[in-house]
């Protein structure tokens, strides 16, 4: 993932993990570190990583138009 910021020109802030009965709050200081820095994208390995929260493209599209962050999928073609 550091090396996939690099390229794109961003820089690797934080990564969140849920841990397990802890859901969703790994998401939720997420979205809120993205609100509160003005963060431009947000890169996830897959987007099975939120599909613990729901059906992970209506999670991605939430997100995306709640925050103004992109959300980039490392497994993207």
């Amino acid at each position: 993932m550091t090396k996939f910021a690099q390229k794109e020109g961003f820089s690797m802030g934080f990564t969140y993990v849920e841990k397990p009965g802890t859901q969703p709050a790994a998401f939720e200081a997420l979205f809120e570190s993205v609100k509160r820095y003005e963060v431009t994208a947000v890169v996830l390995p897959s987007l099975l990583h939120f599909a613990v929260l729901g059906a992970s493209h209506d999670i991605r599209d939430s997100f995306e138009r709640a925050t103004g962050a992109r959300v980039l999928v490392l497994d993207s073609p």
